[in-house]
């Protein structure tokens, strides 16, 4: 009874976001479909901690495209499509974790290490989020990652010390709800971590290949949350 109480819950609550972010112009129905298969995925390998990482990361990624829009608009910052949300940019932002949920229902024997993994993704799929979408509104001086040199804000690779912080406070969220489901340990600075580095590396790519067309700026979200699932569990195995 309790088993099928949950998949009633989780069958709701996926419905219901599912239909928000379409009524509200955040996903397309083709990319709010994703995210539902994704929940599920992330449902089965990781329970409700899963889809409360996914339900952080989309509301506040949400919030931070919607922030002061007419100024990102007006400064021609804004996300095409009127930040409405498509299917590739879920799978690139999501497809790791609902991977790694699958795995970690099929493989329970892993499944700390796949859990801390998509953890890992989460924070830093949401540190770049927060870090390219505040950052370009409240940062005030702007810096090319590779050269440390001014550059224009909003270009691929250019960061800003405020849009760094926002980024941590982001991998931080998602660490905390990491350990309120699976328990408090040094995971949570594992999490941070993993976050960290693969904003970092979101930048490093950005300033290279993807300025240089080499890289869609979907691949280079992906790679940002793989980074971030690698670091996760590469430091799992060291600890």
């Amino acid at each position: 009874m309790n088993n099928l109480l949950h998949v009633g819950a989780v069958a709701l609550i996926l419905g219901l976001g599912m239909l928000y972010s379409v009524r509200a112009g955040k996903l397309t129905a083709a990319g709010a479909c994703i995210g539902g298969v994704l929940g599920g995925l992330l449902f089965l390998g990781a329970g409700f901690t899963g889809l409360a990482m996914l339900g952080a990361f989309f509301l506040l990624g949400s919030a931070a495209s919607g922030w002061r829009v007419e100024e990102k608009r007006s400064a021609g910052l804004a996300e095409e499509n009127k930040g409405r949300r498509t299917t590739s940019q879920a799978l690139a932002n999501g497809g790791v974790a609902g991977m790694l949920g699958l795995l970690s229902w099929l493989q329970p024997s892993f499944a700390p290490v796949l859990q801390l993994m998509i953890a890992g993704s989460f924070a830093a799929a949401t540190a770049d989020t927060l870090a390219s979408e505040l950052g370009n509104i409240y940062g005030r001086r702007y810096y090319n990652i590779l050269t440390l040199r001014r550059d224009a804000r909003g270009l691929n690779g250019v960061v800003s010390a405020e849009g760094t912080l926002l980024g941590l406070a982001g991998s931080l969220l998602i660490a905390v709800i990491y350990s309120l489901g699976f328990g408090w340990s040094t995971a949570i600075g594992w999490v941070l971590v993993a976050g960290t580095v693969g904003n970092l590396l979101d930048s490093v790519l950005g300033a290279t290949l993807e300025r240089q067309q080499y890289l869609s700026n979907d691949a280079v979200n992906f790679l940002n949350t793989l980074t971030g699932a690698l670091v996760a569990a590469l430091l799992y195995f060291l600890a």
